[in-house]
């Protein structure tokens, strides 16, 4: 495995890490605290071309191979753990354009969301309906030249701002893929607050009643909603959330060895204490073995090989629990000012709550983690 980074690949680090220093950690607490993304912000990162990172040229995108994609999403993760996931979702439908979409559809969509003309967002969960993805209650029939959609989707990340939703439903008793335009009559969208973390996600609440789409808004086929197009989908967010993990808890190790250096205690500064010392370290190794498991998994989806799947499993898996315990290591390192808002640890430490639960849960990974190895061993 070739885990060197090429020379174009860390110019690319290098000017990832400057923009979101530059850009994006100034309004980080804002996002948080106004529970939505500054639209300036958003703008910036479509003027660097970062929507299209994973649109291939010809398309209007940048076609940044999977390393480097994962290192945008490390450093936008860095910066503003709400922001990355707009990478992912948006992503997430560009990627089931491109694989499974007519070319009608690639021509139509593609360009627009690799400019930011369009935002978009991926719609799986529902109020009944979270892990046991193939019990989606949302239904789509067919009537004439068009569809029609009527049910609810939840939990749905950008959904206050998306343009373009890719809807899971019911189609004839199998779950299908659609694509759904904001403007269409019988959609509407409902903002949720109240977050535990990851405030400026900007999710909502879909509704669709009765929502008409022509016919033509079909992805791939009846019946291949999951096992092909929400799948590669979900794939392609593992790995992008287990590179976002990797991203904060980055953040929260170079905070907590700024602050272990200046906070003094006991006539020293908190950087000499044994136990405190072992937190950093521990940090320390569990960030690069997070990184690594991650510049795997992109490594062997660059070079198409069928093990990636598991791989990303595996580093979505460790980067989001590890993520979990470097932020609340760095909270207890800042002590009473870790539980204040004043100090970005403990947005942190909500934040990486969140990677444990979307794009499949711990338990779930466990499952399927677990599954592939009693299948093939």
């Amino acid at each position: 495995m070739k885990t060197e980074l090429t020379d174009e690949q860390l110019a690319h680090k290098e000017a990832f890490r400057r923009f979101v220093d530059e850009e994006v950690v100034p309004y980080a607490r804002e996002h948080d605290l106004e529970e939505r993304l500054n639209p300036a912000v958003i703008d910036k990162v479509i003027e660097k071309g970062y929507l299209g990172s994973m649109i291939p040229t010809k398309f209007g995108g940048t076609g940044m191979d999977m390393v480097t994609l994962g290192i945008l999403n490390e450093e936008i993760g860095r910066g503003c753990a709400s922001l990355r996931c707009l990478l992912t979702v948006h992503g997430m439908l560009a990627l089931a354009i491109l694989r499974w979409g007519t070319q009608q559809q690639r021509t139509d969509y593609l360009p627009r969301l690799a400019k930011g003309e369009i935002l978009g967002a991926f719609a799986l969960s529902e109020p009944n309906v979270g892990s046991d993805a193939k019990s989606v209650e949302t239904t789509a029939v067919l009537d004439g030249d068009e569809y029609v959609l009527t049910g609810t989707k939840k939990w749905i990340t950008m959904g206050q701002i998306a343009d373009l939703f890719l809807i899971i439903a019911k189609c004839e008793g199998q779950p299908t893929a659609f694509l759904v335009e904001r403007e269409r009559p019988g959609f509407c969208t409902k903002a949720m607050k109240g977050l535990l973390g990851t405030r400026a996600t900007m999710i909502a609440e879909l509704h669709m009643d009765n929502c008409r789409i022509p016919k033509e808004n079909i992805i791939g086929r009846v019946g291949t909603g999951l096992t092909h197009v929400g799948l590669s989908c979900l794939d392609y967010g593992r790995y992008t959330v287990a590179w976002g993990c990797v991203g904060t808890a980055q953040a929260a190790f170079e905070a907590s060895v700024a602050y272990a250096r200046d906070r003094q205690q006991f006539g020293a500064p908190l950087s000499d204490n044994q136990l405190i010392r072992k937190m950093i370290s521990e940090m320390t190794v569990n960030i690069k073995a997070a990184r690594q498991l991650c510049y795997h998994a992109g490594y062997l989806k660059e070079v198409g090989d069928p093990d990636t799947i598991m791989e990303t499993w595996v580093a979505k898996y460790y980067a989001s629990t590890m993520v979990t315990k470097v932020t609340s290591d760095a909270v207890q390192i800042f002590g009473g000012n870790g539980c204040l808002d004043q100090y970005p640890v403990e947005r942190y430490f909500r934040d990486a709550k969140i990677n444990e639960i979307i794009e499949g849960s711990t338990q779930m990974h466990e499952i399927l983690i677990a599954s592939h190895i009693f299948k093939t061993m």
